[in-house]
C-alpha cells in the first residue's frame, strides 16, 4: 500500500504544485485570459489564498512521508486537497464549465487520504 500511496501522492502533488504556483505567479486578468473564467467570481486575494493552499497541500503530501517527521500530516494534506477540489468541482458545475479535471483531482485527494491513513496508522 505504501507504493500506491507514493504513486497517488506523486501525481496529486505534481498537479497541485503546478497549478498552485501558476496561480500564485500569474495576475488574475491573465488567468482569465488563459481560460480560467472561474476567476471572475473570486477576488485576487482569494485566488492567491487558494493557490497557496494548493502549494502547501502538495508539499504536505510528500515531505512528512519522505522525512518521517509527523507522517500523519500526509493524509491530512490529502483530505485538505480533496476538500479544495470538491469546492472547485462545485464552482465548475455551477458555472456550467468542464468539471472533470477538478473531480479527478478530488478523487485522487480522497484516495491519498484513505491510503495515507491506512499506511500511517
Amino acid at each position: 500500500m505504501l507504493i500506491a500511496l507514493w504513486i497517488v501522492n506523486g501525481l496529486l502533488a505534481l498537479a497541485m504544485l503546478g497549478g498552485g504556483v501558476m496561480k500564485l505567479t500569474t495576475p488574475k486578468a491573465a488567468l482569465a485570459e488563459k481560460g480560467m473564467a472561474w476567476t471572475e467570481d473570486f477576488s485576487a486575494g482569494t485566488i492567491k489564498a487558494i493557490a497557496a493552499l494548493e502549494v502547501v497541500g502538495a508539499l504536505g503530501l510528500i515531505l512528512p512521508l519522505l522525512t518521517g517527521i509527523l507522517p500523519i500530516l500526509t493524509p491530512l494534506a490529502g483530505t485538505g486537497l480533496a476538500i479544495i477540489m470538491i469546492g472547485a468541482t462545485v464552482v465548475h458545475l455551477r458555472r456550467r464549465e468542464a468539471f472533470a479535471p477538478a473531480l479527478v483531482l478530488a478523487l485522487l485527494g480522497i484516495a491519498s487520504a484513505v491510503l495515507g491513513f491506512l499506511v500511517v496508522r
